[in-house]
């Protein structure tokens, strides 16, 4: 029988929530094309972090954290009402970068069998 926490299953929650607010609710102009890539819930369910991937340069990037990092009472409040919850989590975001390492990782691996 497979066992899934409850920390996990709130993270999955969680990260579909903030996805809908990102999309509908979050009119910052600072907030880029982000999109939810995953969301860590602590085993305690207090903490959370969310990983955003970010559409441009490093710039924006920055910006979009910056915005996110604004609206996390917000997006925790906007959670709040959507969710059954005893406690809302804290909110974190985090760039998720590993897009740009598997294109990395691609490109070197290309290059490998190129140079073959």
């Amino acid at each position: 029988m497979l066992v899934v926490k409850r920390s996990e299953r709130v993270a999955d929650l969680i990260k579909m929530e903030i996805a809908d607010i990102l999309i509908k609710k979050i009119k910052d102009p600072r907030v880029g094309f982000a999109t939810v890539t995953g969301v860590d819930v602590t085993d305690d369910l207090r903490y959370a972090k969310a990983y955003i991937s970010v559409m441009g340069d490093e710039g924006a990037r920055k910006k979009t954290l910056a915005g996110l990092n604004s609206a996390s009472s917000f997006i925790r409040s906007e959670l709040g009402r959507r969710l059954v919850m005893r406690r809302i989590p804290e909110l974190a975001f985090k760039i998720d970068n590993s897009l740009e390492q598997a294109v990395h990782i691609f490109e070197v691996l290309d290059k490998i069998k190129r140079d073959k």
